[in-house]
């Protein structure tokens, strides 16, 4: 592994794990953390959550899991390229996404709606609770037990009232300080990898035209260098083409702004970049309004088009009826949760599915309140479900009216 950045986390001086355990033989401790997460069960339920597009419209368009192992490749370029620890950013870069409902945001939009009387539901919260205690691998330990740089990137933002429930890795948000710049490159890498990807898959399913997207400065500046070295280049290369040099465009900028920024400020350790005060890691002024002004134009032209809007309605309706029925009958559960929700009240319950301590030990208990991966998505065509007792082999039946 090349020398790190002196800026850059090093696992000899982390804050560790919250489960002491021995060394890794032959691998540093974040690929260890990369690596339990690629092995999860969480990290494989991705394939079938999706951001823009639903499980059933086609097979070409992004998944969470395509869309995590893009926003990987994007984080680790720039982690390298800056002298940052790359597996440390490759990890919180997988991880990022893993408490992500079905439906993108319409989803956790609506399961917070749904769960508004008992504190609400956010993303960020359910993909720490996913590593530190609902994967259930390892006899010592719940959950994945990963270092603490990992944990903190996943985090990446969180209310002060449940900062204070979540120990160490709350504390920043109290004393309002930065996460290392590996959490915090995992963050834009993952801005430029929706924004960029969803240009390709927006004008795959016919919901933006080509002239349309040359309204666009960061395209448009593309466009006319494509055009002239391949003028007779067919549309749906020249879509490619472009979109992987919006991406290089956007990438180069975000590495020499934040050398320069680094350079001008002196950062010479992590804790400099702690008490910074803001984020370090940043596009330059002109190619960050490029970025934000085509996230503008996708609000507007993609996910606000008619045709997404009313897949975003089912999906609502698929949330609020699984939230209903699995309150109101928590053996429609797999045991694990089922078991364990049955014998609370309805408040408790919920606080469970929000991560609350309930016992003084310290064992915190957790709800699944989502649906069994993929099975929700699969069955966005109908606004009422009906879920039937676990059937032979472990997989419960879901019934479409």
């Amino acid at each position: 592994m090349a020398e790190l950045a002196s800026y850059a986390a090093h696992e000899s001086r982390s804050r560790g794990r919250r489960f002491d355990e021995p060394p890794p033989s032959h691998r540093s401790e974040y690929q260890r953390d990369r690596d339990r997460i690629i092995h999860s069960t969480a990290f494989r339920r991705l394939m079938y959550k999706t951001q823009v597009f639903v499980n059933h419209e086609g097979d070409l368009y992004r998944t969470r899991l395509t869309h995590s192992l893009e926003v990987s490749q994007i984080g680790r370029s720039v982690a390298c390229a800056l002298g940052l620890n790359e597996p440390l950013t490759e990890a919180i870069c997988l991880a990022h996404d893993l408490g992500h409902t079905p439906f993108g945001h319409a989803g956790q939009d609506t399961l917070n709606a749904c769960m508004r009387d008992y504190g609400g539901f956010e993303h960020n919260l359910q993909s720490l609770r996913v590593v530190d205690e609902l994967e259930a691998k390892y006899a010592d330990f719940p959950g994945l037990n990963l270092m603490f740089e990992t944990r903190e990137g996943i985090l990446k933002h969180c209310s002060a009232r449940n900062a204070r429930t979540l120990g160490d890795v709350g504390e920043r948000f109290l004393e309002r300080r930065e996460p290392g710049l590996e959490a915090q490159i995992a963050n834009l890498a993952d801005a430029i990898a929706y924004n960029n990807h969803d240009v390709d898959d927006g004008y795959r399913a016919g919901l933006i035209t080509l002239e349309q997207l040359r309204e666009q400065t960061l395209f448009e500046s593309q466009y006319g260098k494509v055009r002239a070295r391949y003028p007779d280049l067919e549309d749906r290369r020249l879509i490619y083409e472009i979109i992987r040099r919006m991406i290089g465009t956007v990438v180069t900028d975000l590495i020499e702004e934040t050398q320069r920024q680094l350079d001008a400020i002196g950062v010479r350790s992590i804790d400099d970049v702690r008490e910074a005060g803001k984020p370090l890691v940043n596009m330059s002024p002109e190619i960050y309004e490029q970025h934000v002004a085509l996230k503008r134009f996708l609000h507007r032209h993609l996910y606000s088009h008619e045709q997404k809007l009313e897949m975003t309605r089912r999906a609502q309706r698929i949330i609020e009826d699984l939230f209903a029925a699995y309150s109101g009958d928590p053996s429609l559960m797999p045991a694990e949760f089922g078991d364990r929700a049955a014998s609370l009240g309805e408040n408790e319950r919920a606080l469970v599915g929000r991560g609350q301590r309930l016992e003084p030990h310290g064992d915190r208990r957790y709800l699944s309140i989502c649906a069994r991966p993929g099975q929700a998505e699969q069955r966005q065509q109908t606004s009422t479900i009906q879920i039937r007792p676990l059937q032979p082999g472990g997989q419960r039946s879901y019934a479409a009216n």
